[in-house]
């Protein structure tokens, strides 16, 4: 992709973010959830890439979650946007890669997600219900994943894992 870069995301980057959120889902849902997220200080980890005039081409956010109520260091993956003319190029890849590290060296233990399983098997996740995690949408089992940063971090947990009250909205 030449020149692309990355920085982590905040403030000075929301209008970009917000921007890039609308183009990629074609709908305010998303970029409204990011901006609530961040008003509230939910966002553990947002990455952004940036094309050569700093415009702001992708974004994924991380933000917290609970298992059966209790925290235990473990984060949603979500949303994850590539602007259109970028596709095809590893950019969302970049992305998420470059969080996973992030996060495993923030001593992070294991991240979930939503998503097409065939993309995310690709970066190490694996179906959440192989280890009894769920989450509340129903009909969500074969696209609910998990990826463990720390060895243990599943050991002994099971149940539904929470996303903040945002992700109800969608």
């Amino acid at each position: 992709m030449g020149g692309a870069g990355f920085r982590f995301g905040g403030p000075f980057d929301a209008p970009g973010i917000d921007a890039l959120l609308r183009r990629t889902f074609g709908r305010d849902a998303e970029a409204q959830l990011v901006h609530d997220l961040r008003e509230d200080g939910l966002i553990t980890l947002g990455v952004v890439a940036t094309d050569d005039e700093g415009q702001v081409i992708g974004y994924v956010a991380f933000s917290p979650v609970a298992v059966e109520g209790e925290e235990l260091q473990w984060v949603g993956l979500a949303p994850l946007a590539v602007d259109e003319r970028y596709r095809g190029q590893g950019i969302g890849r970049q992305l998420v890669y470059e969080g996973l590290d992030s996060l495993n060296e923030f001593g992070y233990a294991a991240v979930v997600t939503l998503g097409d399983p065939d993309l995310y098997r690709r970066f190490g996740f694996e179906p959440a219900a192989r280890f009894d995690l769920r989450c509340r949408w129903p009909d969500s089992a074969e696209a609910f994943q998990v990826h463990r940063l720390a060895d243990d971090a599943l050991d002994g947990v099971h149940g539904q894992v929470e996303y903040s009250e945002h992700f109800n909205r969608l």
